[in-house]
């Protein structure tokens, strides 16, 4: 069983919401110290407060681009990749084409996860969010299989903004069909320490949260992010 530092060093501490505000982000960013949790991740807008509050302080800074639908074009997941990067991200965590997915119109997803990629390469890394609660069990496997054949560095569960999150069912199958090299994110609907100790042992190798404070003092929340 992992350890809760273990875990803390395993998790994103999270606030994608809207009305998210600097006050709140800066919160979420000495909670993150505090609590030596990986990163945070934010909505692009305060990637470059998130910076200016954690300097110094090794927590990683990651933001989401075409977030939360996937439905914008490759080259503005691009434009939106360099710009946070140039703004402070150390990682990105990209949604891809849904809908190009269900049309296996594998080129197009391929495609649109390689231009986020070759943006970011040796520059931050890249999770793919392929939003599995829109998946079938097959569109799942070729989501992985495109990020991987991108050249992506994660794959992911879930915006926490669709119909459902991460399950342990979707992270075994995400790791069996991506093998032991590539990351995986499991997001959405994380939050208890149980939880995210179930997810880690299907194979997660970072989880997303913003219940991550009671995730690691052993509690339990209702709400999600």
């Amino acid at each position: 069983m992992a350890t809760t530092s273990n875990v803390a060093a395993m998790i994103d501490h999270t606030l994608l919401k809207p009305e998210a505000t600097k006050e709140q982000i800066k919160t979420l960013c000495q909670e993150a110290n505090e609590n030596k949790f990986f990163s945070v991740c934010v909505n692009p807008t305060w990637v470059s407060s998130a910076k200016e509050f954690l300097e110094g302080s090794g927590v990683k800074i990651c933001t989401v681009i075409g977030f939360p639908l996937g439905a914008t074009t490759s080259e503005t997941k691009a434009f939106e990749t360099n710009n946070a990067i140039e703004h402070g991200a150390d990682e990105v965590d990209m949604v891809i084409n849904i809908g190009a997915l269900k049309d296996k119109n594998d080129d197009l997803v391929e495609k649109d996860i390689r231009a986020v990629v070759e943006v970011a390469k040796g520059r931050a890394l890249t999770k793919v969010i392929i939003e599995t609660s829109l998946l079938t069990k097959e569109e799942k496997i070729r989501a992985c299989e495109l990020s991987v054949k991108a050249g992506a560095d994660y794959v992911k569960t879930s915006t926490g903004f669709s119909t459902g999150g991460a399950t342990v069912e979707d992270i075994t199958l995400m790791r069996q069909t991506v093998g032991p090299e590539i990351g995986v994110k499991a997001s959405g609907g994380v939050r208890s320490t149980a939880d995210a100790q179930k997810m880690i042992e299907a194979g997660a190798t970072r989880i997303g949260a913003s219940s991550s404070v009671a995730i690691i003092k052993g509690l339990t929340v209702t709400t999600d992010y």
